[in-house]
């Protein structure tokens, strides 16, 4: 009995002893844990810590900060560095940021620039000094030189609020510093490419963000009813997301929707032939502009430059499609009557196609056009169809 007795005395000592242990290694597994996860937290809510989207230790922030401090000590602000070498050979902290931009994780969230402008630069003096004053538009055309007195008489009825950009489709870049604003513009060449193969590589909504209305234009317009202080007016008037100036009724008319009304400043809506709108609120009755003069906010651009497909460069077609880019679409997509334009029906950069298939040069280039424009319908439905049913698969339809 006697020994029964220590028996069972020693396995509630041993019980006791396990429990104790138990308890202390999991109090110190507790407080490793949240050791880490304060170290985060402290991190994101520091301005070194809103790099780190990973958990580090103490001591590597202490060991980064150390460094960092020695080093600015060989910055001489009013001379210079003294020794680049000792800054760039700090050892970096791990950094992962996933709502950097794509590519852009492994860096600090301060020090990423993911926007950009076309505003010219000195290559002297302080960056802060360099602009005097900074357009708050971008307005490109589409240029051969054979049109540099349409394009020149366009520009002039655009303030210094705009900012200038040139695409060359004939290579001629050059000669159009005789115009003075020429010198101040922005020039952009390559042979025989449409607005739209430019607007895809070069007006990315990153680089045009600092613009708070894109102009998309054509050079065979003529301007002489228009001013284009008073169209932005309107455009922030009513609202409108994607807009286009009023066509001349008498020249190069092909929709009811962008023909100019005289007892208007502006018109979301219009009748087209019968049977030609399904619903009042859709194209080609409201919800339209045409592709010759299209105008953007910068929100309804970024969506827009996503929908342009990269080989499909007349565009063709698109124009029924930008309603996907604003919402309600026949209340923010409108035509301006009271700044109209005249379109001059100028086949310049169709006359640079070649024959083909016994077609001449003109009837070449408007055959890849409505081939495109079947194209550009097809694959918006197929991909229509392909997200419709991952959604039905995937329970969510």
């Amino acid at each position: 009995m006697h020994r029964n007795s220590l028996k069972r005395s020693n396995d509630s000592t041993r019980i006791i002893i396990t429990a104790i242990m138990g308890i202390a290694f999991g109090f110190f597994v507790g407080i490793s844990i949240s050791s880490v996860h304060l170290t985060k937290i402290s991190l994101l809510s520091s301005p070194v810590g809103n790099s780190f989207d990973v958990p580090v230790a103490d001591s590597e922030i202490d060991r980064f900060s150390d460094e960092v401090k020695r080093s600015s000590a060989v910055i001489d602000e009013s001379s210079g560095t003294k020794n680049l070498e000792t800054l760039g050979s700090i050892r970096l902290p791990k950094i992962f940021v996933a709502s950097n931009p794509r590519g852009a994780e492994s860096l600090p969230p301060g020090i990423v620039v993911s926007e950009s402008d076309f505003y010219l630069r000195r290559l002297w003096g302080e960056p802060s000094e360099d602009l005097k004053k900074k357009p708050k538009y971008l307005v490109t055309f589409t240029v051969g030189y054979e049109q540099r007195h349409n394009i020149n008489a366009a520009v002039k009825k655009f303030s210094d609020d705009f900012a200038i950009l040139l695409f060359h489709y004939d290579g001629r870049t050059s000669e159009w510093d005789q115009f003075e604003w020429s010198r101040s513009a922005i020039h952009v060449s390559a042979r025989k490419q449409t607005k739209w193969w430019y607007a895809k590589r070069f007006l990315h909504p990153d680089i045009v963000s600092a613009y708070e209305y894109i102009f998309i234009w054509d050079e065979d317009l003529g301007v002489e009813h228009f001013n284009a202080d008073k169209y932005i007016h309107l455009v922030k008037k009513y609202g409108l997301e994607i807009s286009q100036p009023g066509l001349e009724p008498n020249n190069g008319l092909t929709w009811e929707m962008t023909k100019r009304r005289g007892d208007k400043e502006v018109h979301m809506v219009t009748e087209e032939k019968p049977g030609w709108c399904s619903d009042p609120h859709l194209p080609p009755c409201a919800a339209f502009v045409e592709i010759m003069a299209p105008v953007f906010s910068r929100e309804a651009w970024r969506c827009v430059w996503h929908m342009i497909q990269n080989d499909l460069v007349h565009g063709w077609g698109l124009d029924f499609a930008l309603r996907r880019c604003v919402e309600p679409a026949h209340e923010k997509i409108g035509v301006i009557d009271s700044q109209w334009i005249v379109h001059q029906v100028i086949p310049s950069l169709g006359n640079q196609g070649e024959s083909d298939k016994g077609k001449g040069p003109r009837d070449s280039v408007r055959a890849r056009c409505r081939s495109e424009w079947a194209q550009f319908q097809l694959r918006v439905t197929n991909a229509d169809k392909s997200y419709l049913e991952g959604l039905k698969r995937n329970g969510k339809g």
